[in-house]
């Protein structure tokens, strides 16, 4: 019974985890298709915020959960003026530029902080459950993980910035016409996407050891998520999300954490062959 346990909670875990990873990814991507390939970087810079930070004498929460999301947000509101507004609808050209981007910020946070390892402590405790023992963090990732998807979905769903911002995606011409300004409106999505692109990152921090080229391990399975739930921004993150969280951790403990990892992308692969279009192209259409 106390494995079980275990076994659920490590399984949810994991699956807010690519929640976080995959949100901000899917508010740009999925909303705005513009294929940002400096989304693992904007993480990184997220995690070195929450750190300098901390470092600062700020409250780890408070840093985590305002300041990170705010200086990444703010980074991402000036690569969208500068960079990105000229790219919209040319894919090809983002990717590049996006690409570009990337090894423009490992490059100058590793003149900034260096090139070694720098981390900050998870400030919960571990917790017993039987004969084993689960990290007390894992549940403020999952906590902070169902926050964010319910707090996309109130504003997507429940405001006029969230239906102007979803109609200005589908016929960018309309808005205009009802005047809206669909260069307005892009900003501001992408300055959400990287705010809580940089939020992931603070809240993992404290789990991992932060390098300049850190970003690279979120990259992929932020991609595979986001393209396997298809259309849908939030039906898509979370079903590709709960599968693919459910894979690996099926794996993980019944043969070991690498074999987890192998079966993840597996499963992705096996996935968009079968539906290239996204869980959300066949099974929830229509939803949100």
């Amino acid at each position: 019974m106390d494995l079980a346990a275990v076994i659920v909670v490590e399984t949810v875990y994991i699956i807010a985890s690519l929640v976080l990873i995959s949100a901000g990814l899917a508010i740009v991507f999925g909303m705005m298709k513009v294929i940002n390939l400096a989304h693992g970087e904007f993480m990184m810079m997220g995690g070195y915020a929450t750190i300098t930070a901390v470092h600062l004498g700020v409250n780890i929460y408070v840093a985590m959960l305002v300041i990170a999301p705010l200086v990444v947000g703010l980074i991402g509101l000036v690569v969208e003026r500068l960079v990105i507004r000229y790219l919209y609808g040319r894919l090809v050209d983002t990717m590049l530029a996006t690409w570009g981007l990337s090894l423009f910020f490992v490059g100058g946070v590793t003149m900034i902080f260096g090139n070694t390892t720098t981390g900050i402590s998870t400030p919960i405790a571990g917790v017993s459950v039987g004969d084993y023992q689960i990290n007390g963090y894992n549940f403020f990732i999952i906590i902070v993980a169902a926050l964010l998807v319910l707090a996309i979905w109130l504003v997507l769903k429940g405001t006029r910035i969230g239906l102007i911002a979803r109609g200005t995606m589908q016929r960018a011409d309309m808005a205009d016409a009802l005047g809206y300004s669909p260069d307005r409106i892009y900003m501001a999505t992408f300055f959400a996407g990287s705010a809580i692109s940089g939020l992931a990152g603070a809240v993992l921090a404290p789990l991992v050891g932060l390098v300049p080229s850190s970003g690279g391990n979120y990259i992929a399975k932020a991609f595979i998520t986001v393209i396997a739930g298809g259309p849908s921004v939030i039906a898509g993150l979370l079903s590709s999300s709960t599968i693919f969280g459910v894979v690996n951790q099926f794996f993980t403990f019944a043969i070991s954490p690498v074999f987890g990892e192998v079966a993840l992308l597996v499963a992705a692969v096996i996935l968009l062959r079968l539906l290239p279009q996204g869980i959300t192209s066949r099974f929830f259409r229509g939803k949100m």
